[in-house]
């Protein structure tokens, strides 16, 4: 029972020794780490008054090996002192830079802070060649995307600096002809071609990827890099383009009016192109005509339109026969599978058909020889 109770019994000890501390501390989470050659070092430090009454403490860094620079920095500037208010605490950065030429080994630091009737101190130990490799890491969360090339591809990715230094990273990417890839960090809207990311960091990107809208459907590669000196990291990413047929209406001469004879069947003479990635299929056509108007197409249907095909449509417009010279709205519609729909409006100027004129002139030359006959044969009486 006793040995149960002994544990317990420490730790209240232990809690009540910690709240009744009256003094300075100065800390930081890692007093003794590895580093490469050359690297600089910066280094939070925690300074505490517990229970003092307020007042000015002075700092120093009173231990530095030869050739090396320390350096205490507080609001970006150098300080030798800092103000405490009782149970305050306040935060600076050691920082530690090396000679240019250092040679592998532990090397010891002090700092000494000196004030309110108290004095702290905290040994610092940098062992030169236990230091993490310089490495770099990209991550997809979804590698593969699948849809048309009209869509908007992006990927969220992930770049982790795995090294225990900042690093300053390029990105890059290698795709085929024609694609355009841009790398925005997240959650911004500024696109950017290089990223500074500190020790220990990962920033998550937005890689966008846009392609031509002529893209045959079929499986795309490219490939990310993030490069910091000789450091670099690849991500392969893929793209499934799936078709998409895209038909536009025209006609032959490319004009979008024309003269059409009341009465009589007009011949004219359409155009369809796919434009898109995949075939149009089962494309039929209809019209929207001004009222007593006759319209047919030949053919009147295409069952397949292949990508960058052309065909020609004949569509067979006959004006009413009343209908009164001018100018008249026509819609060509044309529709196929996979939601293809396309329309073109045709202005056609209604001119009177010149059989009917001639029949007009003749029938005014007949009134005429009659009228001529009656007064030469009734007029001498």
């Amino acid at each position: 029972m006793a040995r149960k109770l002994l544990p317990l019994l420490l730790l209240v000890l232990s809690t009540a020794l910690a709240q009744g501390y009256r003094g300075l501390s100065l800390g930081t989470p890692y007093p003794e780490i590895g580093v490469q050659p050359g690297e600089s070092v910066n280094l939070t430090l925690t300074l505490k008054n517990h229970g003092l009454p307020p007042g000015v403490v002075r700092l120093s860094v009173t231990e530095v090996p030869q050739g090396w620079q320390a350096s205490l920095i507080g609001g970006g500037r150098l300080v030798r002192a800092v103000y405490l208010a009782p149970e305050g605490e306040s935060s600076l950065t050691l920082r530690i830079q090396p000679p240019r030429e250092v040679a592998p080994g532990t090397y010891r630091f002090q700092v000494r802070a000196e004030g309110l009737g108290q004095t702290a101190s905290l040994p610092i130990a940098l062992v030169v060649g236990e230091g993490l490799p310089q490495r770099l890491s990209l991550e997809a969360e979804l590698p593969i995307l699948r849809g048309p090339p009209t869509s908007a591809f992006r990927y969220r990715v992930t770049l982790r600096n795995e090294s225990d230094r900042d690093l300053l990273t390029s990105l890059e990417y290698e795709a085929p002809q024609g694609f355009q890839v841009t790398f925005t960090p997240a959650f911004t809207g500024q696109q950017v071609t290089s990223l500074p990311i500190r020790a220990g960091e990962s920033r998550d990107l937005d890689v966008e990827v846009s392609l031509p809208r002529d893209t045959p459907a079929d499986t795309y590669g490219f490939t990310v890099r993030a490069v910091a000196g000789d450091t670099r990291a690849d991500l392969r990413l893929t793209l499934e383009v799936t078709g998409r047929p895209e038909v536009r209406v025209t006609t032959k001469e490319g004009r979008l009016s024309g003269r059409v004879t009341a009465g009589r069947e007009n011949a004219i003479a359409l155009v369809l192109r796919n434009e898109g990635s995949a075939p149009a299929r089962n494309l039929t056509f209809s019209a929207f005509e001004p009222s007593g108007w006759e319209v047919r197409f030949e053919p009147e249907e295409l069952e397949a339109l292949e990508p960058g095909q052309e065909q020609e449509v004949t569509a067979r417009v006959k004006p009413s026969p009343r209908a009164v010279a001018g100018d008249y709205m026509l819609t060509f519609s044309t529709r196929g599978d996979d939601g293809v729909s396309q329309t073109m409006d045709y202005r056609a100027t209604v001119v009177t058909s010149t059989l009917w004129g001639l029949v007009g002139v003749a029938l005014v030359a007949v009134a005429l020889l009659v009228l001529a006959f009656a007064v030469s044969r009734f007029g001498r009486r």
